[in-house]
């Protein structure tokens, strides 16, 4: 009897694991071909490489921020895409935020579609290419920015500018959201939730940044995957500090400030967050699984039984499933005395930690303490936020954002995931329960190792692809 008792309760845990997965599940929808009336891809290339070319690296010291890069680039952007600075309303937030309004005349809430202008530096890093000469090389647009994110910004303008030029007007208002700072955790998207609130406006839907159409990176899915997120993990950057009388080095101590420190971070990388799998990543694979052969299908089926399982094996299937399933923490400064020859007084580590989704700043802040067990270590949390809520996926606006994928990628399995890293996207969840991350470009996997790296580029059939699917969501609004 209790055998029963404990197997109805488990058979009643996985039903009510499978209902919260199926509403992760992406809508199965036949694909309408994109219209790629009135994009000019080769047009559009030149476009983005004219922006590569100017050098909006950002910064978090204001003095080492190029303004007149930043001002060009606010420039040049209304001369190249004339028909919609003709029509649609501009202002400028704070720095260099830029807020768009395509007015429709209708009440309905409106779309936002974000994209950033800033890029990170390039300095110590070992490029082919001058990375702001804006190279276009076959049929390959070069340079910092050409994904993250000028790229995206570029194919949202496109859209516009083709729709524009037709006389068209979207069913809803249009807002472009696009950040100055993005790169470096500014307030340029905070500015623009401001000011959407102080006018009473909740979006209906947001897309930002964030997954790309991507082909074998998922275990026994061979075709193209479109991967949309529904959420971020948090963000925390903490300190750990040790301290200790110094001396002279000729006469060490055994357990100086820098010895007890280096236990400390041996502790945290010996003692991992736990790996889950959490819906929204248990949705992901539910639906790629129904894209599997059938040996992997099987198993995907019954991915809601075996969640411990598939939580253990994407943890060690790779670094960037590994941080799908927990949080994790990287050491990525370390500081100790100033001269060779003087014991430190101070030793100091910075941990840069991505916060899983179920977890908070105060939870993580609460285990590194039990793991460090020292209470000579200092933990100072320099600045941290909780992950986002999890996006709707069973809504119009998730089923019209596939509905674009498809039209231009066909083929593509459309998938719900945890975007690792973190995108100005975070601050609108706070007027808006439809938040997305997805950059629509078919990347390959040396393509996506280039993002913040060396020899950044995107294709211009990529770069067209993207601007035919902002094309058909404006369209099908």
């Amino acid at each position: 009897m209790k055998g029963a008792l404990v197997a109805a309760a488990c058979g009643a845990a996985v039903t009510v694991a499978a209902r919260r997965v199926a509403a992760f599940r992406p809508p199965e929808v036949s694909p309408e071909r994109a219209d790629l009336g009135g994009l000019d891809a080769d047009a559009a290339a030149g476009r983005l490489a004219e922006l590569v070319r100017i050098p909006t690296v950002s910064s978090k010291d204001p003095a080492e921020v190029d303004a007149a890069a930043f001002e060009l680039f606010r420039g040049r952007l209304a001369e190249l895409y004339p028909q919609t600075h003709r029509v649609l309303e501009r202002e400028v937030l704070g720095d260099g935020a830029l807020l768009y309004r395509w007015a429709s005349g209708s009440d309905a809430p409106p779309m936002i579609l974000m994209a950033h202008y800033d890029v990170v530096p390039v300095a110590g890093q070992d490029w082919s290419r001058d990375p702001f000469a804006g190279l276009i090389e076959d049929g390959v647009v070069h340079g910092r920015g050409a994904i993250d994110d000028k790229g995206a910004l570029v194919a949202i303008l496109e859209a516009v500018e083709s729709l524009v030029a037709e006389g068209s007007t979207p069913a809803r208002d249009v807002y472009l959201s696009f950040g100055n700072d993005e790169e470096v955790f500014g307030v340029g998207a905070q500015l623009a939730v401001e000011t959407l609130t102080a006018r009473g406006i909740r979006p209906w839907a947001v897309l930002d940044e964030g997954g790309a159409v991507v082909s074998g990176v998922f275990p026994g899915v061979p075709g193209a995957t479109a991967v949309v997120g529904l959420a971020e993990k948090g963000l925390l950057d903490v300190e750990l500090i040790t301290t200790d009388p110094g001396g002279h080095a000729s006469a060490p101590a055994r357990g100086g400030a820098p010895a007890r420190l280096a236990r400390a971070i041996l502790r945290i990388e010996d003692n991992p967050f736990p790996a889950r799998l959490h819906d929204v990543v248990l949705g992901m694979v539910d639906a790629l699984g129904r894209h599997a052969p059938t040996c992997y299908r099987a198993v995907f089926a019954h991915a809601a039984y075996l969640r411990p399982a598939l939580a253990l094996v994407l943890s060690r299937a790779s670094r960037e499933a590994n941080a799908l399933v927990r949080t994790t923490v990287a050491i990525t400064q370390l500081e100790g005395s100033k001269a060779r020859n003087v014991l430190a007084t101070r030793a100091r580590a910075h941990a840069n930690i991505r916060i899983a989704l179920g977890e908070t700043v105060q939870s993580t802040v609460d285990r590194l303490r039990r793991v460090i067990d020292d209470p000579a270590v200092e933990l100072r949390v320099v600045a941290g936020n909780d992950p986002s809520p999890v996006s709707r996926a069973d809504n119009e606006a998730f089923a019209l954002i596939a509905a674009a994928v498809r039209s231009v990628y066909p083929d593509a399995a459309v998938a719900p995931y945890v975007m690792v890293q973190a995108s100005d996207a975070r601050h609108f969840s706070q007027i808006c329960d439809s938040v997305y991350r997805f950059m629509p470009f078919d990347l390959s996997r040396e393509e996506l190792a280039t993002l913040h790296a060396a020899d950044e580029r995107l294709s211009v059939a990529a770069l067209h692809r993207g601007a035919g699917f902002f094309r058909h969501l404006i369209r099908h609004l």
